[in-house]
């Protein structure tokens, strides 16, 4: 969760890390209370399962810190698992699932405890060569990326895809799908450093700390430009993505830091562009298992592969606090709760 615009101002850059620096105290003062009791649902299609591990996102901390007006609480957060089915359909009792979902710790309790329910469309298989914090790690990325190629249309052999915040958890999940299904990738970092995901093929590179990114993208393709640009950062990128996209270009967008960009309204109708806006806060359980399950062959492959568990990025229920204020600072790992440990 960056928050700093490339082309923010010193004292702009000063203000968000004030701004950054409470809010991570209000977080390590979180005393979050541990509840244990009873989990059970009338509903014949809803499953109850134990949860192994569970992937800490940005949305969840903003759930969970008042940033989201529509999360209600008291709340349990978190949006991604993978665990055991205790109870539930019959066929599925002792299955290992792994799942996300828009509505899970925003408008249904979510998935950082012991136990989550979950509607039975929600649970995907878990790959049994996957650990669970493996398939944990999935969800909300993976979901974003995919969702945000659906819209505009999935990547081909034949597209020039430019993915701006390349190595972010969105960034990577969209450059494995795109390579995966042929398609050459660009991505643009803001400082000097290579592709740090998989990938099915080699990843271009662009800083944007020192090119022009529209004219570097032109360069690379020889003055055609992008099919697609995925923009995992929002409006700092915006007017770069415009610049990047070639005839008949389609942006993604999935973030914005401030809400209001200029747009040159000439160039969009001339080069007939599409944007395409992704939130997959509106996806329900069942919808987010039905793109999960659209991945998985991927992931049986190996052509696709959940994201790196590190040790140090592992944290207790009793120490969640501590794992959302690593997510809250930018933490390049991904972030996991696993409600068994002891850490």
């Amino acid at each position: 969760m960056n928050l700093e615009s490339s082309s923010s101002t010193p004292t702009e850059m000063l203000a968000t890390r004030a701004r950054l620096a409470t809010k991570v105290a209000e977080i390590a003062s979180l005393s979050p209370e541990i509840v244990t009791e009873a989990i059970t649902t009338d509903d014949e299609n809803d499953a109850i399962v134990q949860v192994r591990a569970a992937a800490v996102n940005p949305s969840d901390v903003k759930a969970a810190t008042g940033l989201m007006p529509y999360a209600v609480f008291p709340r349990t957060p978190g949006r991604d698992f993978a665990g055991t089915v205790i109870a539930g359909p019959a066929d599925l009792i002792g299955k290992d699932v792994f799942g996300s979902s828009g509505d899970l710790g925003i408008r249904r309790d979510g998935t950082h405890g012991t136990h989550v329910i979950v509607p039975r469309g929600g649970l995907v298989p878990k790959p049994s060569a996957m650990s669970f914090a493996e398939a944990a790690s999935i969800g909300v990325p993976f979901v974003t990326a995919t969702e945000g190629f659906r819209r505009a249309g999935m990547p081909t052999a034949k597209d020039v895809v430019v993915v701006m915040g390349v190595n972010g958890k969105v960034g990577q999940a969209a450059t494995q799908i795109a390579t995966w299904r042929g398609a050459r990738v660009i991505g643009v970092v803001r400082r000097d450093e290579g592709y740090e995901g998989h990938a099915s093929a080699e990843v271009e590179i662009i800083n944007a700390a020192v090119e022009d990114v529209g004219e570097r993208v032109g360069a690379l393709t020889n003055g055609r430009g992008a099919d697609i640009v995925f923009n995992t950062v929002g409006d700092p990128y915006f007017a770069a993505a415009h610049k990047s996209l070639g005839k008949l270009g389609r942006q993604i967008l999935i973030a914005a830091i401030n809400h209001v960009v200029d747009f040159n309204i000439f160039e969009f109708y001339r080069g007939r562009h599409s944007y395409y806006g992704i939130d997959t806060l509106a996806l329900s359980s069942a919808e987010t298992g039905d793109v999960l399950k659209e991945l998985l062959p991927g992931f049986e492959s190996g052509a696709l592969k959940p994201f790196t568990v590190a040790d140090g990025a592992q944290y207790s229920l009793q120490n969640i606090s501590e794992a959302y204020a690593a997510v809250m600072t930018s933490s390049r790992e991904r972030v996991f709760i696993i409600p068994e440990s002891d850490k």
